[in-house]
């Protein structure tokens, strides 16, 4: 009777062991990761809207460049990686667009939050403190509506509790403007089916006028939000993450004449 016990116990322990082994080779395969993520990245080479003639060399450099010569962070999870655009995104497209050097500090599946090694926070304050940056632009993480983290109150002048969204974000200003003395912007995703999202959208903004930073906000414009199918089909992989045209065609440009604006503001920056 023990023997079956112990038999039957062997056999529920391999299972167990089988799934998840296979659950983490299926989350490699889908998120690009591990001895399957070969998978995930030929399915994304694949996608019409990563077609080499969608590729970021085609993008001409902006004449009298207002951060030509700079040096920017930019810091995010998947979207500023590039992970449904071959790796190609925002800080490639600024970067080209406008004639700077960057920092491009993005893990996939991260949160402002300050949840664990990966998050926004720590990987910011692991960069090097001594690198002179001219401006710190940070993505509103989609991660943290996706994984219900709280929204939370705003500081109003204490110790932002970082373990809330609002918190994170008011910890990344104050850090990005006392280490480096450089301005920051922050830039939100465009719009999908989150009233989440749309909460940090407005609490964002609200920060904005606190503290003096930069939105490139793509969530609020209808017009910029109203594509017509085939064309969102090309632009977006989901509702999340664009694709090389994406960035390119449709994301790129509408963040370049937004942070022109920005730039331009009095006092904002040099």
């Amino acid at each position: 009777m023990r023997s079956k016990y112990k038999t039957a116990l062997l056999i529920v322990s391999c299972a167990v062991l089988l799934c998840g082994a296979a659950g983490l080779l299926l989350a490699g395969a889908l998120g690009g990761m591990g001895p399957f993520g070969f998978i995930q990245k030929r399915h994304m080479e694949k996608l019409p809207g990563n077609s080499d003639k969608y590729g970021f060399d085609a993008v001409e450099p902006l004449e009298n460049s207002p951060l030509k010569g700079r040096r920017v962070c930019v810091l995010g999870s998947s979207v500023v990686f590039g992970s449904a655009s071959r790796g190609y995104a925002v800080a490639e497209y600024l970067g080209r667009r406008f004639g700077c050097e960057y920092t491009k500090e993005a893990v996939c599946g991260t949160t402002l939050v300050d949840s664990g090694a990966g998050s926004y926070i720590k990987r910011m304050e692991r960069l090097d403190k001594n690198v002179r940056y001219d401006l710190f632009i940070c993505q509103l993480s989609t991660n943290d509506a996706t994984q219900m983290k709280p929204l939370g109150d705003i500081s109003s002048g204490g110790d932002p509790d970082t373990s809330t969204v609002t918190g994170a974000i008011e910890h990344i200003i104050r850090y990005a403007e006392s280490t480096w003395g450089c301005p920051v912007v922050f830039f939100t995703g465009s719009r999908y089916g989150s009233e989440r999202y749309g909460a940090m959208v407005s609490r964002l903004l609200e920060l904005k006028d606190i503290y003096g930073v930069g939105v490139i906000d793509l969530w609020s414009d209808d017009g910029f939000n109203n594509l017509p199918d085939d064309r969102r089909a090309l632009y977006m992989h989901d509702g999340i993450h664009p694709t090389m045209a994406g960035y390119r065609d449709w994301w790129g440009p509408e963040m370049e004449r937004q942070l022109v604006g920005i730039l331009k503001t009095d006092g904002f920056m040099w």
